[in-house]
């Protein structure tokens, strides 16, 4: 199954990939497999997880399914150590997992506010806490790769708690990549544009959502394909001297 894509190999190498039960996640994880690495996919849906697992097994990559609400701290810990049990030490992480709050700020409770920063912000800074503490005491170099939005820097109304949640992840990027340079941990983000998935497909063929692709200097959506350069160079150990960047790849939705 491996696939070197413009040299950047990861056999030998393990990699985490959260909210992997679809979207942009699940591409992730088939992308890393594709290209080398062992996948642990990680996900609140068991059947999605096992699905993917024998869709990557199947074409001789390596995969291990691990059901987890990334909102539980008490649990991240121990799915680093069944993780380690079944691939070995991890190598990358990719924080993706992510939600949405549709609606008027004024009329957002607060239930609603804290679910999206608790999933979209304070598990990937959990979740990288626990990586670099392992790749610390095992002296050796990693890969943080969180997935913004390029809502991080350009309002999104309607939807206040993501926009907010994304800024927040990408200013953690950088100081994160800042405390951990010196132990050789790279942490960087991917700002997409909009790319259609489970958490926005019912907008985007209403005639708002039309509209708004209309928009677009390209007049399209996305693929999430058009992530894979950036993402398997961020993985790999060509991406060495890169840390603390985040990468707008959006097809000029943001200009």
């Amino acid at each position: 199954m491996t696939t070197d894509l413009k040299g950047h190999n990861l056999s030998g190498k393990n990699a985490l990939v959260t909210g992997a039960t679809s979207g942009l996640g699940r591409h992730f994880a088939k992308l890393l497999a594709g290209a080398g690495a062992g996948v642990a996919i990680a996900g609140r849906r068991q059947e999605r997880l096992d699905t993917l697992k024998a869709e990557i097994e199947s074409a001789g990559g390596r995969a291990f399914a691990l059901p987890l609400d990334v909102t539980d701290a008490g649990a991240i810990p121990a799915a680093f150590d069944s993780i380690e049990k079944a691939l070995g030490p991890l190598d990358i992480l990719v924080n993706n997992a992510g939600m949405s709050a549709d609606g008027r700020a004024v009329d957002l409770t607060a239930d609603a506010f804290d679910a999206v920063i608790a999933t979209n912000l304070r598990a990937p800074f959990l979740l990288s806490q626990e990586m670099a503490r392992r790749l610390m005491a095992r002296k050796a170099p990693g890969r943080v790769i969180n997935i913004s939005s390029i809502t991080a820097f350009r309002p999104l109304a309607g939807s206040s708690p993501y926009s907010i949640s994304k800024a927040g992840l990408s200013m953690m990027t950088q100081v994160l990549a800042r405390e951990w340079a010196r132990h050789d941990i790279n942490v960087n983000a991917i700002c997409p544009g909009y790319i259609e998935t489970e958490l926005n497909e019912d907008w985007f063929h209403t005639d708002k959502g039309q509209a708004q692709i209309k928009s677009f200097p390209r007049r399209r959506l996305q693929q999430a394909s058009d992530l894979d350069g950036v993402f398997l160079l961020l993985a790999s150990d060509a991406s060495h001297a890169i840390t603390g960047s985040l990468f707008t790849v959006d097809e000029g939705q943001s200009l």
